[in-house]
């Protein structure tokens, strides 16, 4: 499932320094589906039937097919894209997470969505910047989290 919004916040090279401490909202609510999670389990190899059998996994202990921690988490990526742009660069480069944490299962059919704080951002080596962010993948209805990570992002202009 593609979603095309324009992202919460827009910020040139030269300015996002100024984005440390900055709250970046929310990305759109998006529905984690079976056919999302067979698609994730075949690239992955892991068949394990809470994930892939939807029928089985009705009496297992979450009452249903759940999402693979990794495929929620994956999720930031298209997520990201949807809090922050930052304009004036010739490369953006994943960089990482740190202290990931999956903290709730995600029940085929629910939906998702991130949030994400912008904890620092520092310079690095060869005109970029290292960015530092707090994100959190909550399922709607639920008080507690899917996933919570910090991200790491660098932008090279």
């Amino acid at each position: 499932m593609t979603t095309s919004t324009t992202p919460n916040t827009i910020v040139s090279f030269e300015d996002a320094p100024t984005l440390t401490g900055q709250d970046l909202g929310f990305s759109q609510w998006r529905t984690v589906t079976q056919e999302m999670v067979n698609t994730f389990a075949d690239a992955t190899d892991d068949q394990q039937w809470i994930h892939t059998d939807p029928e089985r996994a009705k009496d297992g202990p979450f009452g249903g097919a759940i999402a693979h921690g990794f495929l929620t988490l994956s999720m930031i990526i298209p997520f990201w894209g949807e809090l922050l742009d930052v304009t004036g660069v010739t490369t953006k480069v994943n960089y990482g997470l740190d202290k990931v944490r999956f903290t709730s299962p995600v029940k085929v059919g629910s939906r998702i969505r991130m949030g994400a704080v912008v904890r620092e951002i520092s310079e690095v080596k060869g005109n970029g910047l290292h960015l530092v962010a707090d994100g959190t993948i909550e399922i709607e209805g639920q008080e507690r989290p899917a996933v919570v990570a910090t991200f790491l992002t660098r932008f090279y202009a």
